[in-house]
């Protein structure tokens, strides 16, 4: 073979080495990251303390039944609103027209200037066509100031009530309703605060 041969031999062997070598595989620098994330909703967690506020027997026209409870955020969301709605199954009708709530007071909400009254002198049948706001701070302002706390329940607190029950006595003649029985259910429907920015 002679050496022009020999020379187009060697370059057409080294341009198919160069061609695989470069035409097959090629490098760069890279750098991957990975971001993991996580949503995770809050939870509205209302407890009434202690679940039944009153248990009575044997009243009359006249008697008045003083109880104390705790509206208790366990939740992790603070709490804007807590409606109270007012049900009841009576034995004798008219019953829930004599039993009164002379007040609902929340006293957390309650300043100096005066006591934040959620209900003040209702009956029951009243009640029935009501919604009020437990956790609102309903006490007077003075000079645009109120004194209380704010409104609803942060998570992890607490609002102290007082209520004050009287099975009314008309002056007239409530024999109906002796022996007579009644239930009372009272819903509290806490609601959430608004959405904000994250």
């Amino acid at each position: 073979m002679d050496l022009k041969k020999k020379l187009t031999m060697g370059i057409v062997t080294g341009a198919m080495a160069v061609s695989l070598i470069g035409g097959g595989t090629y490098a760069y620098f890279n750098d991957v990251e990975t971001s993991t994330n996580t949503f995770a909703a809050g939870t509205l967690d209302l407890a009434v303390n202690p679940e039944q506020i009153i248990n009575i027997a044997n009243i009359k026209p006249g008697d008045w039944m003083y109880r104390t409870f705790k509206l208790e955020n366990n939740g992790t969301l603070d709490i804007s609103q807590i409606l109270l709605t007012t049900n009841f199954t009576e034995s004798v009708a008219g019953f829930g027209d004599h039993i009164m709530v002379d007040f609902l007071i929340n006293e957390d909400k309650s300043s100096l200037l005066g006591p934040s009254n959620v209900i003040a002198s209702k009956s029951l049948s009243e009640l029935k066509n009501m919604s009020p706001d437990a956790v609102k701070n309903l006490s007077p302002k003075f000079f645009g100031w109120q004194g209380g706390e704010n409104n609803g329940i942060k998570a992890g607190k607490d609002d102290d009530m007082h209520v004050v029950f009287r099975f009314n006595d008309n002056g007239l003649d409530q024999n109906a309703y002796q022996n007579a029985t009644l239930e009372l259910k009272w819903n509290f429907d806490a609601k959430q605060t608004a959405g904000t920015a994250k």
